[in-house]
């Protein structure tokens, strides 16, 4: 499929409704409006949390194999629409259309994994016999889902973290609206197409896009118990300020580094660094920003680098030879292209790329970037990489953590000592060892510290945030 409708709408309390078209959506490489969307003002949002409050008692008392067969529903049906899920992604994001295919497959995965994990939902007996006074008395305790939740996605992989979202509510029985950003709604509106197909109780999810401005209800309602944020930092730690009571999970920014040891493969260490630093125009938390290089290898490393990436093709997201597509906007584009600029006036030394058109920034590569710099400090979400040298171990790993963000790390060595000390010292989510920090497999724990959020996702922890330890306490009878 390569056409998409002209007029979405959004879902509330499981159902179509199109109160409006006031959401335009453009094509991000040609700026022209790809499609509408309604747009949900408060009255709608209110309406969607009162119907997520009365699907609470239904939902959470569907059999955990009724939870699962909606999952698998959903999987089978992201395989049916593949394509036009992958096409979707390509013109709302900007996305190339491999890297499009590839996030819905990791849809697919994570729905699937969803539902093996629905029926994996254990509690524990305990040993409360620790003295003599409990003698007699039996523990035991269950997970329970917490209630209503609240859920807001960013722009980048619109598909699959809306998915780490949708499919673990669903598998514990939690209902839930979503704003999904307004820049890229049009793939939790087809999860949500997907979802009203299925049997699950009226009220059980509402894919709700809406103006940052009349969306307070997501954050501030304390019908809601749970919200997950997903987006940058700034706007993450505002909204946890607005909370109130409910639990927060916060899925922010990174500007990651991946330290590259003397004894490591260079030509293997080329490869994956170029992914991890352009993929998707670098418009990932986890991007690599910044590469540490033993300084015996370092220049052999970065010749190799910049030969590669002076070859990147960037153009026409639609275009299978294509590696970089635009970036999210021409404002980004133009805040990253500033950001570089101001770099190398102080002194960084501009390796490849640095020109900018539109949104269309190139790949670029710097060298000996200011530590005081937006760029070296900062997130740059964008494609822009950051060389440095290393003399010593210790001093590359204290260099990762000079950072306000710790998301995820990159290692290229065989030596396991130096491996486990990083483990031990970064400070960091995730340790990546002979990978780069972007790499990710979507049913392992992940998130970060320090500015890069609170919490996990993956299903499996993911489901541990959406549920509470209800304890129950038998006292038997008689005391033998």
């Amino acid at each position: 499929m390569n056409k998409l409708r002209d007029v979405y709408p959004l879902y509330l309390n499981n159902l179509a409704v199109q109160p409006n078209t006031d959401l335009a959506v453009t094509n991000k490489y040609t700026g022209e409006i790809a499609f509408h969307t309604a747009l949900a003002t408060p009255d709608i949002i209110n309406e969607a949390i009162a119907g997520a409050v009365r699907a609470a008692a239904p939902f959470a008392a569907m059999a955990s194999y009724e939870r699962q067969a909606v999952l698998y529903h959903c999987v089978e049906r992201f395989r049916e629409r593949f394509d036009e899920l992958a096409w979707g992604l390509c013109i709302e994001a900007g996305k190339p259309i491999t890297d499009a295919e590839g996030e819905v497959t990791r849809l697919i995965d994570t729905f699937r994994i969803a539902a093996e994990e629905a029926t994996r939902i254990y509690g524990e007996v305990q040993s409360l016999d620790i003295s003599a006074r409990a003698k007699g008395y039996i523990g035991m305790w269950k997970r329970v889902p917490i209630g209503p939740c609240s859920f807001i996605s960013p722009f980048n992989f619109p598909l699959n973290l809306a998915a780490h979202k949708i499919a673990p509510a669903i598998a514990v029985g939690c209902p839930f609206v979503m704003k999904p950003a307004s820049l890229t709604p049009l793939g939790a509106i087809i999860i949500g197409e997907v979802l009203a197909e299925t049997a699950l109780p009226e009220g059980a999810f509402s894919i709700l896009p809406a103006a940052r401005a009349g969306a307070d209800l997501f954050t501030t309602d304390e019908r809601l118990k749970l919200l997950s944020f997903t987006g940058s930092p700034r706007v993450g730690w505002d909204l946890k300020a607005k909370a109130g009571k409910k639990k927060v999970v916060l899925e922010l920014g990174g500007n990651a580094a991946v330290v590259i040891d003397a004894d490591a493969d260079l030509e293997h260490a080329v490869a994956r660094v170029v992914f991890g630093g352009y993929y998707q125009s670098g418009q990932s938390c986890i991007h690599v920003q910044r590469v540490i290089v033993h300084e015996t290898v370092y220049e052999t490393f970065r010749d190799m680098l910049v030969a590669r990436v002076k070859v990147l093709r960037s153009g026409d997201p639609r275009d299978r030879t294509t590696f970089i597509g635009p970036m999210i906007s021409v404002k980004e584009a133009a805040r990253l292209k500033g950001w570089i600029d101001v770099a190398v006036a102080s002194g960084a030394r501009l390796l490849a790329g640095g020109g900018c058109a539109g949104a269309m920034l190139e790949a670029t590569l710097l060298e000996d970037c200011a530590r005081d710099t937006e760029l070296f400090r900062e997130e740059a979400f964008g494609p822009v990489v950051l060389l440095s040298r290393f003399s010593d171990w210790d001093a590359a790993l204290a260099e990762v953590n000079d950072s306000k963000f710790g998301l995820q790390a990159g290692l290229f060595t065989r030596d396991i000592h130096k491996v486990l000390a990083a483990w031990d010292h970064l400070e960091v989510g995730g340790v990546v060892v002979n990978d780069v920090s972007s790499f990710r497999v979507d049913n392992m724990p992940y998130g970060g510290v320090k500015d890069s959020g609170l919490g996990r996702e993956g299903v499996r922890f993911a489901i541990e945030d959406m549920t509470e330890i209800r304890n129950l306490v038998i006292r038997g009878l008689r005391v033998y």
